[in-house]
């Protein structure tokens, strides 16, 4: 394969990521809690030899779910219904260290990985939107700084108590009726500002050693988290500039935290309506936008920036006077920051800006050439690594991303043809990390048996 290989998650949203998805008529209305519709996506995404199917979480209902599926299925079940039916692809679940405790995390994850085979990530989220607070007795989010604070220690936890086995703990000697080397299991005894955890977890290390990270951090302090922990990284952008800097400025902090910059993938969303032609693919795309309607898109584009759909006109450019107010938005900010770098030009009006992506990610229409073109351009400039792939409807939007995209992607030697591997860091390319413990001394086992008698 080509030096610049890329990575391609497919993003699941549910019915799709087009506002009219689940009204289409190859739309499903129900998918959003039908394990078996979350199956095929699985299917089909392996198909095409993708490296993960990636899954969002929100910790609230839908803003208007009276015109949108809300979230439903906890996203760690459909992984499991997922795995179940595939045995290559990976799969990368959001949970929340706002509102989660790092022992169910690792818990959680370590036993995906050991049911999959290995092909778990994590996907750290701080949580957002503020309408989840009261869901977990809080009144409000905790600020910024304060949620991000936590993750970086709710982390740090996870990935010991993921190491808390080492990779030889267990022996599984029948006859001599020994199943575990207790020096090789390690309390963890983590006391810092936000959690006190014993440790060790109750279940061996998992076949990836720690299931992969992921995160997705547009702030300051998103970016250093992202440089400091990810393995991957889901970023938002709209403009290739605007890209190649946030690429150079993460991997140069990963630098200085002393890893390897190229070990760590920075993968765009990019939203994609697929035609076997451009015409086919411009015309799938009015198809859907009338089925939506203008007003259902606009109250869509609005909630995202926490903006009255009153205030704007879609055939004028976003109001000044409400750029600043988009700005200070408690929204992820990278939804925040794409739409402002668009909204800026003041020769862009809402319309032409919805068009681009409607201040999420950066939406392409075309047949094969022209979204294999955009995604080669991309990754040649060093804004990407590959991306994470939106589809307008699921699963035929994913169905002919694979079925046309995919090959032409291989064709110019920039995806593979076949999986190289059997886990998720194979198939990016990563080694199996070592137990942080397996670089201590160890107990003696008379140690070890006294710990264990005493705990017992």
């Amino acid at each position: 394969m080509s030096a610049r290989s890329i990575h391609l998650n497919v993003n699941v949203l549910s019915s799709g990521s087009h506002g009219a998805s689940w009204r289409a008529a190859d739309g499903n209305p129900l998918g959003y809690v039908q394990i078996e519709h979350y199956q095929e996506i699985a299917r089909i995404a392996e198909r095409g030899r993708l490296d993960a199917v990636f899954l969002a979480d929100a910790l609230a209902i839908a803003f208007d779910p009276r015109t949108n599926p809300s979230w439903a299925l906890d996203p760690a079940v459909i992984v499991a219904g997922m795995a179940a039916v595939t045995s290559r692809i990976g799969f990368i679940a959001s949970a929340s260290t706002t509102y989660s405790h790092p022992y169910n995390i690792a818990r959680t994850f370590a036993s995906l990985d050991h049911a999959s085979h290995g092909r778990v990530g994590w996907n750290v989220v701080t949580t957002y939107d503020e309408r989840a607070a009261p869901n977990f007795g809080d009144k409000n989010l905790p600020v910024h700084a304060d949620r991000y604070g936590r993750a970086v220690e709710f982390v740090d936890v996870v990935q010991s108590l993921w190491d808390s086995w080492e990779d030889d703990a267990l022996v599984l000697d029948r006859e001599a009726g020994r199943f575990a080397d207790a020096a090789k299991i390690h309390a963890i005894n983590h006391q810092g500002p936000h959690f006190s955890v014993a440790g060790p977890l109750q279940i061996p290390r998992s076949p990836q050693g720690r299931p992969l990270l992921v995160q997705a951090g547009s702030s300051e302090q998103g970016r250093d988290l992202a440089a400091r922990y990810a393995e991957a990284i889901f970023s938002v952008q709209q403009d290739l500039g605007e890209a190649k800097a946030y690429y150079a400025d993460v991997k140069g902090r990963a630098a200085r935290y002393g890893r390897d910059p190229d070990k760590i993938a920075i993968l765009p969303g990019l939203f994609v309506i697929v035609g076997s032609t451009e015409e086919e693919a411009h015309s799938r795309r009015k198809q859907l936008d009338e089925i939506a309607g203008e007003a259902t898109v606009l109250r869509r584009f609005a909630g995202q920036l926490g903006l009255d759909p009153a205030q704007l006109d879609l055939d004028r450019p976003v109001p000044e006077h409400l750029l600043e107010k988009i700005n200070d938005y408690m929204g992820t900010r990278g939804f925040v920051e794409a739409t402002l770098s668009l909204a800026r030009n003041r020769s862009l009006t809402v319309r032409d800006i919805i068009a681009r992506g409607g201040g999420a990610h950066r939406l392409v229409v075309g047949g094969p050439e022209q979204i294999a073109d955009t995604i080669e351009h991309w990754v040649q400039e060093r804004a990407a690594d590959g991306f994470n792939i939106m589809c307008d409807v699921f699963p035929s939007g994913l169905a002919a991303f694979v079925e046309h995209v995919v090959p032409e992607l291989q064709k110019r030697g920039l995806f593979r043809r076949e999986y190289e591997g059997t886990t998720l860091r194979d198939h990016y390319g990563l080694p199996r990390p070592p137990s942080r413990f397996a670089q201590q001394k160890a107990p003696s086992e008379a140690e070890a048996k006294q710990h264990w008698e005493v705990a017992l």
